[in-house]
């Protein structure tokens, strides 16, 4: 349903450490790169998460229920995901783990980003 999502950071190269880190254990990696943006993806397709470096990005808001989620190939994958994302500047908002609020077979995993935004890696819905 939806091709794309654009996030404002207010720090381009802080965004690059994390993301280039927390997305390459889901398979995506960054498709294009310029001063003001960063594009991630799959090889040979368009980017799918834009990060623009803006002044003012939109303010961070646990209480809105605003996140991202980004589908994971395996268990394994949320694992590092979670990890990576953690040394790249991250900050734990639910280790990984199975998700029976959801189903009984949704493996996810919570951070926050540098700039405070909310992603999410899961595997297993079913």
């Amino acid at each position: 349903m939806i091709d794309h999502v654009s996030i404002g950071v207010s720090d381009i190269a802080r965004a690059r450490k994390f993301y280039d880190a927390a997305m390459q254990p889901l398979g995506y990696k960054r498709t294009s790169t310029d001063d003001a943006s960063l594009g991630y993806g799959r090889d040979g397709t368009m980017a799918a998460l834009w990060l623009l470096k803006t002044d003012k990005p939109v303010p961070a808001d646990s209480a809105s229920g605003l996140h991202v989620c980004f589908a994971a190939p395996d268990r394994k994958s949320v694992d590092a995901f979670h990890k990576a994302a953690l040394a790249a500047g991250g900050k734990d908002n639910g280790k990984p783990g199975i998700r029976k609020e959801y189903s009984g077979s949704y493996y996810a995993a919570f951070v926050v980003d540098p700039d405070g935004y909310r992603i999410e890696a899961y595997h297993g819905r079913t």
